[in-house]
């Protein structure tokens, strides 16, 4: 799940496709309220075009007698560099532009994009997406104003800006660190990453909002060696914040880090299978809550009754000191947005609230079909896919519980710190996980590391096995990236240390 920034196709002329699903009707009231007063026509739009050619567009989205449409403007500049063998032996700086245009008509959704910004592109585009339609109506669309959105993140910051030389530097600096921090290391690769990307989404109900979205991660993989043997590990580094980020206390940390967990495999041990107490460590254990439990979360699957919790709302799900939140409000987190990629705020949406389940994720379609109000977290990769529920920053709040406390009452287990992949059932909840780092519990102590273990499991089942939550959340600060139904986008994840009672580790004999 967790990778470098991948690169951006090439730029083509323009595509026109049209998609049909069997989704609810959106719900007609506006997200977010445009101003009172109608814009000028002769105005240009965030991206340079005018307000008229705006509503043109629309015009024409809804002209065969749509119930909704909107049109959501990309623009995309991003930068990677890898550094292998002590050398830049990759760098690419590519750019993005697009249009997309969703339509909506009963059950059905509608859409098209394109690659080419002029009047006529859009229309086609738009036309394409009616096609779902098959009626004409004159359309009297309301006036297009942009919103004022939150700040979550500095949106007026651009990692454009940043000298070229100084993200090399950077890159050739983790590489001597971790060399120099043991002398076991025989290789590293270092990579970096940063992209601008710009969104304005406007509807045919008047909402329109702007957005900038800095981001950026910087990965150390280390091979280190002994006796012949080798050992291979990582850690990276996150955020929406600027390139200060990467000051020198945060590459020290990212260096020792890495360098920790790959010389860390050659004490660790095998330990020996079956069902046992398990302990999640604060912060990375967060991708179990991810996977296993907030996918199911998610209203499109609950709505189709996919899900195992499209029943469970309102009834208790797990111990009444287990709440867990999904929250696009974190401060520079990755997986923070002002506002979603079909015009609802971001904000803070608790999905179990006191160990009862409380909501699910919702974007405007499935909002609409629960009768309730988006939660922000209608999302898509780019401009060339639309929106579904999707997750921000997923974590379960701090408990009345101490780290030790919950060490201590594990007489023999194992602890986990970070995972490497895993597999999930999102139906059925069963899921498959490979810890990467960890230790055995030994006696109320954390003892020997421990390597090639699995976690087997059920999300709900083991939701409701959590016995104790600590008070030490921490957000995960590496680059996570989640794929749903062929698209990606960046999320953050967080736990506070949690002791599950009894889960299936899958070990040597």
């Amino acid at each position: 799940m967790s990778h470098p920034f991948d690169p951006f196709r090439p730029d083509r002329r323009a595509f026109l496709g049209l998609a049909a699903a069997g989704t609810a009707s959106l719900f007609a009231r506006p997200v977010l309220a445009a101003a009172p007063h109608a814009p000028d026509p002769a105005a240009a739009a965030p991206f340079g075009i005018p307000m008229a050619d705006l509503q043109a567009v629309l015009g024409v989205a809804m002209g065969r007698g749509a119930d909704f449409a909107d049109l959501y403007f990309e623009r995309t500049r991003s930068v990677a560099l890898t550094l292998e063998d002590d050398k830049i032996s990759r760098a690419y700086a590519s750019s993005d532009l697009g249009v997309g245009v969703r339509v909506v008509k009963g059950d059905a959704v509608g859409y098209a994009f394109s690659e080419v910004l002029d009047l006529a592109a859009m229309k086609r585009a738009a036309a394409t997406a009616a096609a779902i339609a098959d009626g004409s109506t004159k359309v009297k669309l309301a006036p297009v104003a942009v919103a004022k959105l939150p700040q979550f993140y500095d949106r007026d910051y651009r990692f454009a800006d940043v000298d070229l030389g100084l993200k090399k530097k950077l890159v050739q600096d983790v590489n001597e660190r971790c060399k120099k921090k043991d002398a076991r290391i025989v290789k590293t690769t270092v990579n970096y990453a940063d992209s601008d990307r710009e969104v304005f989404l406007v509807t045919s109900d008047g909402v329109a909002c702007h957005d900038h979205q800095p981001m950026t991660r910087l990965v150390a993989m280390c091979v280190a060696e002994e006796k012949g043997r080798r050992e291979t590990g990582m850690y990276n580094i996150a955020s929406r914040h600027n390139f200060d980020l990467y000051d020198a206390k945060s590459v020290q940390r990212l260096c020792d880090e890495a360098v920790r967990r790959t010389v860390l495999m050659f004490e660790a041990v095998t330990p020996k299978g079956g069902e046992m107490p398990v302990v999640l460590g604060a912060g990375p254990s967060g991708i179990l809550l991810h996977e296993a439990i907030g996918h199911g979360m998610e209203a499109d699957f609950n709505r189709k009754n996919i899900s195992i919790f499209a029943t469970k709302i309102g009834k208790p799900v797990a111990e009444k000191f287990v709440t867990i939140v999904d929250d696009a409000t974190l401060k520079d987190a990755r997986g923070s947005i002002h506002v979603d990629d079909e015009g609802s705020l971001g904000q803070r949406t608790v999905l179990v609230d006191g160990g009862t389940m409380n909501s699910y994720l919702h974007d405007r379609i499935s909002a609409k079909h629960y009768g309730v109000s988006p939660t922000g977290n209608g999302r898509r990769e780019s401009f060339r896919f639309v929106p579904m529920p999707r997750m921000r920053s997923t974590y379960m709040e701090r408990g009345p519980h101490k780290h030790e406390e919950i060490i201590r009452a594990v007489k023999k287990g194992i602890y986990c710190e970070s995972f490497s992949n895993g597999q999930v059932n999102i139906g059925g909840g069963d899921y498959t996980f490979f810890l990467k780092t960890g230790f055995l519990i030994e006696d109320g102590k954390l003892t020997r590391p421990i390597k090639d273990v699995n976690l087997i499991g059920n999300g709900p089942d083991t939701l409701s096995k959590i016995s104790m939550v600590a008070d030490d959340l921490v957000i995960d600060e590496g680059g996570w990236t989640c794929g749903k139904n062929g698209q990606s986008v960046p999320v953050s994840q967080g736990m506070p240390t949690v002791l599950v009672k009894a889960l299936t580790v899958g070990g040597g004999a």
